[in-house]
């Protein structure tokens, strides 16, 4: 196999209140079915040197932002061409804050970095408690879904609030109120709520999969001493792995 043959890839996986080993040696796996394929992991944004000399992007990250050199190095890399394949809380900012008066807890996501979500097409907003949902096709004659039959997940249903253009792949609906989230300008005219999708920027292009919480006994630290009980959401789906691989695929294709 010749050197020209090789394809780059930065996976950047960290961050917080998700089991990110697991999803890190998940998609490791995936990404190793690809012989062409060398492979550079971090947790964040920090070598963004390396990241940029990538020929693809893959993120699996719950509130890790980068800086603003960072992002400008970033929106450079799309706008010349570059792809993204972005998983679940890649577009998250998440604060804390006092309980409310009922003690119940309550998030905030605020805008501190927008350029960083105009690049992935939105940003995480609220999310109701994780439950079963469906999980339809949107354009069936992509190939990027094409066959993949309606699925159910268990999973964290996201609500973003969106820049940009896009193109919604598969989906789900929601149109309730969502508790312990401060935030409601995830509201839409519609119930429906992208999962996958297809967000064009510059000269290149990110696909973003909402799907893949997972959380393990002591990744909600130092909130929660031990959480109670693991939960793998997507990952415990074939849909969701095959979804994965047409993600890699694609990221490695000429063209967008």
């Amino acid at each position: 196999m010749s050197k020209s043959d090789r394809i780059d890839v930065y996976l950047v996986a960290g961050g917080k209140y998700h089991n990110i080993d697991h999803a890190r040696l998940e998609l490791l796996k995936l990404l190793a079915e690809q012989p062409r394929i060398k492979v550079r992991v971090g947790e964040d944004y920090s070598d963004i040197d390396a990241i940029c000399a990538a020929d693809f992007i893959i993120t699996y990250t719950c509130d890790v932002i980068p800086g603003e050199t960072q992002t400008r190095r970033l929106q450079d890399y799309i706008n010349a061409g570059g792809k993204w394949f972005a998983l679940h809380g890649t577009n998250s900012i998440l604060e804390f804050l006092a309980p409310d008066a009922d003690g119940n807890p309550q998030v905030d996501c605020p805008e501190h970095n927008t350029p960083f979500m105009e690049i992935l097409g939105s940003q995480f907003i609220a999310h109701p408690p994780i439950h079963e949902y469906e999980v339809l096709v949107t354009e069936p004659d992509h190939p990027l879904v094409t066959g993949i039959p309606t699925f159910t997940v268990d999973d964290e249903l996201y609500l973003s609030k969106f820049h940009g253009d896009y193109r919604t792949l598969l989906h789900t609906h929601w149109s309730d109120t969502v508790a312990n989230f401060v935030r409601t300008d995830w509201v839409k005219q519609t119930d429906v709520q992208p999962v996958l999708y297809l967000h064009p920027y510059g000269e290149g292009t990110v696909l973003y999969l909402t799907l893949g919480h997972c959380r393990g006994k002591y990744d909600m630290q130092p909130l929660i001493e031990e959480y109670p009980a693991a939960e793998e959401g997507a990952w415990k789906t074939p849909e969701f792995h095959e979804l994965l691989r047409r993600g890699i695929r694609w990221a490695m294709a000429p063209g967008h």
